[in-house]
């Protein structure tokens, strides 16, 4: 008599590697090498170069794996990731030590609005493809197109620094005292707010938990110039 070999129920396969396309200087795409880096996943890294060539993204090849010509995506297995909240989110779920979401429903309600005021409110105003169209396409001037950029990081970091200092939740991180998804949101934001010498004197906080953050070897791994498409 021959006995099927005994499987656990709902194990899942051990899928390999993910595969990380995304740009050395995208912030989207350093908000997921912060996660990866803080869970400590090996993944590998395959770099889509905004700029040279027209810009890559917009590639055949890439635009078949990401219809919207943008990075970051994910690819695990046979399974392809886009929009790098979904891909925040899809890591924590998978990769779910350490935490970087809180455990109690009001601390990832919190978590989840503090990422949204960056990922949605803040970046898609100052992205690459905003930044190009304000220039080719509208005759922006180079200072008007930096007075457009400063702008609208200081509002939503603006923002950001109240629902810091005004909550007792806000630790030694963005909330509570080890990193969560919030603080892979932030961090590249003000890292484009210091290559763009944006006046960071309003926000007190934001700075304090930066710099928290930079002392963290997986964070800085993740940092932009520490990247192998680095120019």
């Amino acid at each position: 008599m021959t006995t099927e070999p005994n499987r656990s129920r709902g194990a899942r396969p051990r899928r390999p590697d993910p595969i990380l396309y995304g740009y050395w200087r995208s912030s989207a795409s350093y908000r997921v090498r912060m996660a990866l880096n803080l869970k400590a996943v090996a993944y590998q890294q395959r770099p889509v170069h905004l700029v040279r060539d027209g810009g890559q993204q917009h590639a055949p090849d890439y635009v078949a794996l990401n219809p919207q010509g943008q990075v970051p995506t994910l690819v695990h297995g046979d399974h392809v990731l886009t929009q790098s909240l979904a891909i925040l989110e899809y890591l924590e779920e998978m990769f779910p030590e350490p935490a970087l979401l809180p455990g109690d429903p009001d601390g990832r309600a919190r978590v989840r609005a503090l990422c949204g005021v960056i990922a949605c409110d803040t970046h898609p105003l100052n992205n690459l493809g905003v930044l190009k169209y304000l220039v080719a396409t509208l005759g922006v001037g180079e200072d008007a197109k930096l007075t457009w950029y400063r702008h609208w990081i200081s509002r939503g970091l603006d923002a950001f620094e109240r629902l810091l200092a005004d909550s007792d939740d806000t630790g030694r991180f963005c909330h509570g005292d080890a990193p969560t998804l919030a603080d892979c949101c932030l961090l590249p934001q003000v890292y484009n707010a210091r290559r763009f010498n944006c006046d960071e004197s309003n926000w007190p906080e934001i700075g304090r938990i930066c710099a928290e953050l930079g002392s963290i070897s997986a964070i800085r791994d993740a940092a932009p110039e520490n990247q192998p498409d680095a120019d």
